[in-house]
């Protein structure tokens, strides 16, 4: 028989193993991403690979900038659409919904966020797109195709809000109900104890569900293709043609074969793509980590 102490031991070096494992993983996906890149940067300055909009693969013109406005453009509209009716929908589910509505809703956010994104994407071409060019879109602009940012915003809302329900049900969960009865003995309303208590005690918990779905959000792809309107420009408004850059990869792909640098230009904008996801995470980690060390106090 094993002591105990050894079986400690393994178990802390198995784990040791696989946390530098995750890590190497992650600086294999960089350096190969540069590796594979290196023919662009070498052709073209770094500085006119993220901030000039000229794209002629023909020519050896890769400029990313359109394609980087679009995707954040798409990330945030869609971030600001479904972090708050995401909040709204938590906090009722925790503090107001009664046991029966809980067991049908809570089943319906269970099928929403395991539906394929290309679903999504279909609804979004027969559905959004119609109501943004015939509906939305005249009320705001003289012309619009409905394959617009907004569509791209609607659809990858909608794709996030179960995702978003469900972690913040479980933070909110996780609060003390000690707190929610102090507060209402001292005569606050729901309410207020909501917005008061449950919401501060809470935020690490909602900085980081909204880290995950601006992760997530940043890197869609079939969803977002199929109502972007893969137009290269920089888009002027939500109701203006757009081109991310995932869609870009995926649209273009299978064109790396025939146009010589196509391949490196893409894996340049994947490695764009990571890079400004792990800045953002990082940001996001030192801001979660200062609002955990003022709650502390």
């Amino acid at each position: 028989m094993l002591s105990r102490t050894f079986k400690d031991k393994i178990a802390k070096k198995i784990t040791q193993v696989l946390t530098i494992f995750l890590l190497l993983i992650l600086v294999v996906m960089v350096v190969v991403l540069y590796y594979k890149s290196e023919p662009t940067i070498k052709t073209n300055s770094v500085w006119k690979l993220l901030f000039s909009s000229e794209w002629r693969p023909l020519a050896g013109k890769f400029g990313f900038y359109s394609f980087i406005i679009s995707t954040v453009y798409v990330t945030l509209l869609s971030v600001f659409i479904s972090v708050p009716i995401s909040l709204l929908m938590a906090l009722f589910l925790t503090q107001n919904a009664k046991f029966c509505v809980k067991q049908v809703v809570f089943p319906v956010l269970d099928i929403l966020s395991s539906i394929p994104s290309v679903v999504y994407g279909v609804w979004g071409v027969l559905v959004v797109v119609p109501f943004i060019a015939n509906v939305l879109g005249p009320c705001f602009v003289d012309y619009t195709s409905g394959y617009t940012v907004c569509a791209c915003g609607i659809v990858l809302s909608v794709m996030l809000i179960p995702l978003l329900v469900s972690l913040l049900v479980e933070i909110f969960s996780t609060i003390s109900k000690d707190y929610v009865d102090a507060s209402a003995s001292l005569g606050a309303t729901r309410w207020q104890t909501s917005r008061k208590i449950i919401l501060r005690k809470a935020s690490p918990g909602i900085i980081a569900s909204v880290m995950l779905a601006v992760s997530k959000a940043f890197g869609e792809t079939i969803a977002v293709l199929m109502v972007c309107g893969s137009t290269v420009k920089k888009p002027e408004s939500f109701f203006d043609s757009c081109y991310p850059l995932s869609a870009l990869i995926v649209n273009n792909f299978g064109e790396i074969m025939s146009i010589p640098m196509y391949e490196s230009a893409l894996m340049f904008a994947a490695l764009v793509m990571f890079i400004i996801v792990l800045i953002f995470n990082a940001v996001s980690r030192i801001a979660l980590q200062h609002i955990e060390k003022s709650l502390k106090l």
